[in-house]
């Protein structure tokens, strides 16, 4: 299973593009393990990283409920 980012030649994770975001959070607004998404280890951190700024600004919830 490769890389999300590595097929699609994404280089950049943007912080704005919640609907992407959103495919790498569980139900209750955890960021998901690399071993669910099937995501590289370079790309997972640029992933939880652009998940966790996006938090911080508003974008996304930290919680769901």
């Amino acid at each position: 299973m490769d890389c999300y980012f590595c097929q699609r030649n994404i280089k950049e994770i943007d912080f704005k593009n919640t609907e992407l975001l959103q495919r790498f959070i569980s139900g209750l607004g955890k960021i998901r393990a690399r071993k669910r998404t099937g995501v590289c280890s370079k790309h997972q951190r640029k992933l939880s990283k652009a998940i966790k700024r996006a938090r911080h600004l508003g974008l996304l919830p930290y919680t769901m409920k």
